[in-house]
């Protein structure tokens, strides 16, 4: 796959992208030490501070959901590269408070590295914090072990609940057990008819045929082991849906939120197709199918489908996910 991609010296590829975002939405984020997206305007110190890890490459996730409600701070790493643990120490150090931090890791190898290694460094030092980390994706087996199991953007859905009740001023303890609750109710499946371009080496990620798709594969190419002939929007989300409400427990007479996020190059006519069938199944089910969402989130580059996100939502995760948020990419 030839790459075809508008950016300078590929080197400088990551710079030049938060300093643009920093720049569009000045008002909601800025750029701090080269690596560190925050909150503009800080939360009051005397509430959790939620922070997050991960490599750029799959925006607008994970800074363009920095600001009001959502996230405190996005600690960036190269494209499709975990951060250093010394820049999440950083960053850790900047949101040093009583109230405490929530450090959200997206369970990928390199991540939970680095989280890893600045979590027991901070702990050292008297920061307090704790670790919720996302792994939502059911596409190695809904029993996997979920220390197996890869995080998807179903971070952006658990970023808003969290973050809410830290705006409420819920302790630390607190903003934990709504996040790990949130966590457990939630499952992500993906699909994919194309592969990408590594943007800084041009190197290819993933090759499908052209009549094929693969469903379950990950946001850097891994294999899902789902491969078939390329189906309709409806058989489609007819074949991801009774996975995901099998993950989740979801039944008649729960509330449940549903969310397609795009991968790069599906457009947002096939998405709003698919989401409307996946809707229709939920509701033949008796399942009371709250105010989605359907867009880019957490991209792949030019990567053709999506990842469909299914949460089982308790009474407190609906009013948190209609609370207040102002972020670049996301506002309620």
């Amino acid at each position: 796959m030839a790459m075809k991609k508008f950016i300078n010296d590929p080197a400088n590829l990551t710079k030049e992208l938060l300093e643009g975002l920093a720049l569009c939405y000045k008002g909601k984020v800025k750029l701090v030490n080269e690596k560190i997206v925050v909150r503009a305007t800080p939360k009051d110190e005397g509430k959790v501070a939620i922070v997050t890890l991960g490599g750029a490459g799959h925006e607008p996730a994970l800074s363009g959901f920095v600001g009001e409600g959502m996230l405190d701070a996005s600690v960036v790493g190269d494209i499709f590269a975990a951060p250093g643990a010394p820049k999440l120490l950083e960053a850790l150090r900047m949101f040093k408070r009583e109230a405490g931090i929530v450090l959200v890791t997206l369970n990928h190898a390199g991540d939970r590295m680095s989280a890893t290694k600045a979590l027991r460094d901070a702990q050292k030092e008297g920061i307090k914090v704790c670790e919720i980390v996302t792994h939502e994706d059911i596409s190695a087996g809904i029993d996997t072990d979920p220390e197996e199991k890869r995080g998807l953007a179903g971070c952006i859905p658990l970023y808003k609940v969290i973050g809410a009740a830290a705006e409420a001023g819920k302790s630390l303890e607190e903003v934990v057990e709504i996040g790990e609750r949130f966590n457990r109710q939630m499952a992500t499946l993906a699909v994919a008819m194309t592969g990408c371009t590594h943007p800084q080496n041009g190197g290819t990620i993933a090759v499908l045929p052209d009549d094929e798709m693969e469903i379950g594969m990950g946001q850097h190419g891994e294999a899902g082991g789902g491969r078939s002939k390329i189906l309709t929007a409806d058989e489609t989300a007819s074949r991801m849906i009774a996975p995901l409400m099998q993950a989740t427990g979801v039944k008649a007479g729960d509330t449940a939120l549903l969310i397609i996020n795009g991968v790069g190059a599906t457009t947002l006519m096939e998405m709003l197709v698919v989401y409307r069938k996946a809707a229709q199944l939920l509701a033949e089910k008796g399942v009371n199918v709250t105010p989605g969402a359907c867009g880019e989130y957490l991209t792949v580059q030019e990567m053709a489908g999506f990842q469909m996100i299914l949460c089982k939502l308790d009474a407190d995760h609906q009013e948190y996910l209609k609370a207040r948020a102002r972020t670049p990419y996301w506002t309620a």
